[in-house]
């Protein structure tokens, strides 16, 4: 590509004004949970998102609906069955409450989307064995109300949700293989969240599947680049090991990674900034607190808008149109 001459580029500048503060594009917060597990902070979330403006995706793990008793019914690729890095439903009564959640956050518009089932790393799976997977994850699903014995429970409209309404996926780890786009497609997801960045980027469209990946964003006092999601910070700032004691120091260190990162899109070009999370509480809530605290304090923006993955594909979308209308 040639470059412009300094007086040509001078002149496009000059007849290019910059957009007004009405013609940017609003600011995408995209704030997702792997796992969905806890009742409680099934609830917090809901209530949280539902006191700020905000929708939220939730990857689900299909075995945190199946009762530990009956875990036997499942087995992922290459494991025995009964075996799940993520755990099981204690009980039936907790399963069907976290059914119930799942319900009421679709209803609440927030994006129930898929995690597998027993979190296990696909790096080495076969196209086949991710469709195995894939397939479990909307049998388990699909039956589940049955399966706890709540059948005469199950809303009106379940089955065509689980058909129909999950759309998006996440494989466990952010590990893939090259067999898993492949069952995605099978499987009629439209996006993947799977990837990880080079900071904020703009999600890509291959053969119909959208790609996003979480960003790495400058954290701490030597700025150095970290995944933007809970248990990484968690590795970085206590080896993984709990340490509820420092979890204000914690919570403000992911505070102003999170915020930094949200400001420099916000100021510039406004690329959608990604951040996950999962339903523990690490280092005593300090990373459920900071993404709390930002969400709260810009998701009623009128120029912001705190959106699932689902949600957020249009508007990402109406964007590319818009700019490539203008001839920008």
């Amino acid at each position: 590509m040639r470059l412009l001459s300094s007086s040509i580029a001078l002149c496009l500048c000059l007849a290019s004004p910059a957009l007004s503060a009405d013609e940017r594009p609003k600011q995408l917060l995209i704030v997702s949970f792997d796992g969905a597990g806890p009742n409680h902070l099934w609830q917090r979330s809901r209530d949280f998102a539902r006191a700020n403006n905000a929708h939220f995706t939730y990857f689900l793990s299909c075995t945190l609906l199946i009762p530990r008793a009956e875990r036997s019914t499942y087995q992922g690729p290459g494991h025995k069955p009964g075996r799940s890095n993520i755990g099981f439903a204690q009980t039936k009564d907790e399963a069907r409450e976290r059914l119930s959640h799942i319900w009421q956050a679709h209803q609440e518009g927030h994006d129930i989307s898929s995690h597998t089932c027993g979190h296990f790393d696909g790096k080495d799976w076969s196209a086949a064995d991710w469709s195995a997977e894939m397939t479990t994850f909307s049998r388990v699903l699909g039956n589940a109300w049955t399966a706890v014995g709540a059948a005469d429970s199950e809303p009106d409209g379940w089955k065509d949700f689980v058909r129909n309404d999950i759309s998006g996926f996440r494989a466990p780890y952010f590990s893939t293989s090259a067999g898993m786009t492949v069952a995605e497609k099978k499987a009629g997801f439209t996006y993947d969240a799977s990837l990880v960045t080079k900071g904020p980027m703009m999600p890509d469209d291959e053969d119909g599947l959208i790609r996003f990946g979480l960003p790495l964003i400058p954290e701490g006092t030597s700025q150095r680049p970290i995944i933007a999601m809970d248990y990484n910070l968690f590795i970085r700032h206590s080896g993984g090991i709990d340490n509820p004691s420092q979890s204000s120091t914690f919570e403000d260190r992911a505070y102003s990674a999170f915020r930094a990162a949200f400001d420099r899109e916000y100021e510039g070009d406004r690329i959608p900034l990604q951040l996950g999370f999962h339903f523990v509480e690490m280092n005593g809530g300090a990373y459920w607190r900071a993404m709390e605290r930002l969400v709260s304090e810009v998701c009623n923006r009128d120029d912001v808008a705190c959106v699932s993955y689902k949600q957020a594909i249009p508007m990402i979308a109406e964007r590319r149109k818009a700019k490539a209308t203008s001839g920008l």
